[in-house]
């Protein structure tokens, strides 16, 4: 960058490096504005989830540690992987991108709750579908593990659900801001581009008249 106060290129120099400073800080950042609201009361949803019953008396908090209770009940991977993922992407990455607003914090939320989502459904599949070492019923049915589903595991699904649909409208909405301030740092560069030509041409037309002179 030239320190001359006489070259015309110095302020647009000045200019460009200020709105790449500003477009590099807009780029790390998001705005939730009002979902904000929502989505911290989506995590709290799901935090409480894990305290209430996941299927039968088993809590969300023994299907994290697989205690006894779990296993007499029957859970199965995908209710861990679920409850997992809820606690890791629901809880933690989701209060982590709302305190610091960093947008790769809230990338990597979406993703982990969409993932969750599905676990989530596979979950729920699992706890009304009979396993391979199900009993059979009076009818000779297999039947369904004991517990069904439980108000934790219908909670967190939705908390869950909830949270991946309004990550995704931020991270999105963040796109979108992020491409109007590089349309406007093209459009303004365009502009002091062209103001600067002005400038230089009747100095070199200046030059080339004396030179002819």
């Amino acid at each position: 960058m030239s320190n001359d106060p006489t070259d015309p290129t110095s302020g647009f120099e000045q200019f460009e490096d200020d709105l790449r400073k500003a477009e590099k800080k807009v780029a790390g950042e998001i705005d939730p504005g009002a979902r904000a609201i929502v989505v911290a009361v989506a995590v709290l949803v799901a935090a409480v989830s894990l305290a209430l019953p996941h299927t039968g008396s088993v809590k969300g908090f023994d299907v994290l540690s697989y205690d006894a209770a779990a296993q007499a009940a029957g859970i199965t991977i995908t209710s861990r992987v679920f409850v997992y993922l809820l606690l890791i992407f629901g809880v933690l990455f989701s209060t982590l991108a709302l305190i610091t607003r960093r947008w790769v914090l809230a990338w990597i939320a979406l993703s982990g709750c969409m993932v969750s989502v599905i676990a989530g459904m596979l979950a729920w599949w699992s706890r009304t579908t009979p396993g391979l070492d199900a009993p059979a019923g009076p009818n000779g049915r297999l039947m369904p593990p004991p517990g069904g589903i439980g108000a934790g595991l219908v909670l967190g699904l939705i908390a869950m659900v909830v949270l991946a649909f309004h990550w995704a409208r931020v991270v999105w909405s963040r796109n979108e801001y992020q491409l109007a301030i590089e349309a406007q740092r093209r459009a303004a560069a365009v502009r002091e581009e062209e103001r600067m030509r002005r400038l230089v041409d009747p100095v070199r037309r200046d030059q080339t008249d004396d030179s002819d002179g």
